[in-house]
């Protein structure tokens, strides 16, 4: 457990980790000349795309996990015994409130995609397409993960937050690696969708 600042915190994200950041909010952040002018229009448009891509890179995951994955992905999948952020915020939550809700969960998201292509590339490493959309999701994630960053800083001061990450699935069972990889997917096709629709109107223009 420690204080880990921004940068650090997104260099961090490049590599499987199980770990914690604290929230603080107070005068380190850095300065804001990384932002964007349109640093909101662009993450609605992260935000859009991680949406319209999810269940489609669910969908060519579990295809090629080979069986029993794809003919058991209701029982194999089931989300229910991995840890994932939840997320209680709503389209009536406070704006600040949403924006760290939704850096804890994409912060989570881009270290588990880390796990997961490892893993794929071991296991796969002939799945071009899974592997290309995976490295193309994570990317979009690193940027949005970078946006909320800004987002964060620039109106409200907070240059740490609180983030708990799932487990690395280094040292388990090929089958293992495959049932940790569906069922954090499955997952976050369930939750993108939410985020997606609370998010998004806190990034209106005004």
């Amino acid at each position: 457990t420690g204080v880990v600042p921004f940068v650090a915190l997104l260099l961090l994200q490049r590599r499987p980790v199980a770990g914690r950041a604290l929230l603080v909010s107070g005068s380190g952040c850095p300065n804001h000349g990384l932002c964007r002018s349109n640093v909101q229009e662009q993450t609605r448009r992260q935000v859009a795309v991680l949406n319209a891509t999810a269940q489609e890179l669910f969908s060519l995951y579990l295809k090629c996990q080979g069986e029993p994955f794809s003919s058991e992905s209701d029982k194999l999948c089931n989300p229910a015994g991995i840890f994932f952020p939840a997320f209680r915020v709503n389209r009536t939550s406070e704006r600040k409130e949403v924006m760290v809700a939704m850096y804890k969960l994409f912060a989570f998201l881009n270290a588990s995609l880390g796990n997961i292509t490892r893993d794929q590339e071991e296991l796969n490493p002939m799945a071009k397409e899974l592997l290309e959309r995976l490295h193309n999701t994570t990317k979009t994630t690193r940027g949005l993960i970078s946006n909320l960053t800004c987002l964060l800083c620039k109106n409200y001061n907070i240059f740490q937050v609180d983030v708990r990450y799932g487990d690395s699935s280094k040292g388990k069972s090929a089958f293992k690696k495959k049932q940790q990889g569906c069922q954090v997917l499955r997952k976050y096709v369930q939750v993108i969708g939410q985020a997606a629709r609370v998010l998004l109107p806190h990034l209106s223009p005004s």
